[in-house]
């Protein structure tokens, strides 16, 4: 080889060397970042005001995703099929300050399913569901203020508890209705409005009073027809016995009443 060549060769040799270099570069990049794929269909990551977000909006989802990044701030999960809230459905979101679950299906929400969020969440939105009675150890220690409008609520002394244990949301306690209660009345009616004379805790335990003390009466009254039927019978059972005696001649008649007096007594 002559040094001509040599001198021409050296630039394309630098050359594949820096091609190599930079797609082994690219390759590395590559495997350290999460693949679009792991974020279900529907789902995105942004970031809004500054705050991390993860939209999953309409994206016709039956549970609480897995895959979502753990520095999340914001997270719409509304317009969708989610049915219920497991325990610890949010555990691994310790940054969450936003918690959108509005119009989707969810009629139970597990005791636990908000731990871990209780520090930093501010908004939870559950609006627009299927939540007829909800306990209120499912929203332990959280501070954040709830949007429990829109849903299909029975109005009772658990309900009560409820929002006595929550910080509704502005502007939405008027959405809390009553579908359905003990008393047919409050049908159709706002909780809020109801509680201002009603204390369904109160009449529940009234109710279950007057239940007792019905049963109580009840079995009192067997007793004494018992105790009633009783004497009576024996009563009835002495006067025949006297009558058969009567029957009989003096002497065996005298004996026999003798026995029956001390019998009696």
């Amino acid at each position: 080889m002559t040094a001509a060549q040599g001198v021409l060769l050296r630039p394309i040799t630098m050359g594949l060397l820096l091609q190599s270099f930079f797609l082994l570069l690219l390759l590395l990049l590559g495997s350290c970042l999460p693949p679009a794929a792991a974020f279900p269909k529907g789902c995105y990551p942004s970031e809004e005001e500054g705050l991390k977000t993860f939209r999953c909006s309409n994206a016709q989802l039956t549970e609480v995703p897995r895959d979502i990044p753990n520095d999340t701030n914001k997270l719409y999960l509304d317009f969708n099929q989610i049915p219920f809230l497991p325990r610890d459905a949010f555990r691994d979101l310790p940054l969450l300050l936003e918690l959108d679950l509005s119009h989707n299906a969810i009629a139970r929400i597990e005791t636990g399913a908000f731990q871990g969020l209780a520090e930093h969440l501010h908004s939870l939105d559950l609006s627009s569901n299927r939540l007829v009675s909800v306990s209120k150890d499912a929203f332990s220690n959280l501070k954040a203020k709830v949007n429990l409008s829109n849903n299909p609520w029975l109005c009772d002394c658990r309900l009560q508890e409820l929002i006595r244990a929550v910080e509704l949301a502005a502007d939405s306690s008027g959405g809390i209705v009553c579908d359905s209660s003990t008393q047919e009345e409050h049908v159709g009616k706002a909780f809020l409005q109801l509680t201002a004379d009603t204390d369904f805790c109160n009449v529940y335990k009234k109710t279950t009073d007057i239940a007792m003390l019905v049963t109580m009466f009840g079995w009192f009254a067997m007793v004494i027809s018992y105790l009633v039927y009783y004497v009576r019978q024996n009563q009835e059972d002495a006067r025949r016995h006297l009558e058969y005696l009567k029957s009989l001649p003096s002497k065996q008649r005298r004996s026999e009443e003798s026995s029956t007096i001390s019998t009696v007594v």
